[in-house]
């Protein structure tokens, strides 16, 4: 039985395939929608974060300049003659 009406038994092996068909397209579109909503939630979820990710690497890059202008300051302080 399948669907809820009995088997003809010439018919049966129609009946199974399309019972089948009819499983694997539904399971199909539930995978579907299930890989669209992670993706979806995920992209949500990526996108603040490439922000401050974004962010935060300017925000190191501008501290590298400054330590680097600190250390070249500090060599030169450092190579001037003692006062007397």
């Amino acid at each position: 039985m399948i669907g809820g009406e009995p088997f003809e038994t010439g018919n049966m092996d129609e009946e199974l395939k399309a019972h089948l068909t009819s499983m694997e397209d539904r399971i199909t579109e539930r995978i579907r929608d299930v890989e669209t909503r992670l993706l979806t939630e995920f992209h949500k979820w990526a996108s603040p974060v490439e922000m401050r990710v974004r962010s935060h690497t300017a925000a190191l890059r501008a501290m590298d300049v400054e330590i680097e202008s600190l250390n070249d300051r500090m060599k030169k302080l450092e190579d001037l003659p003692p006062a007397s």
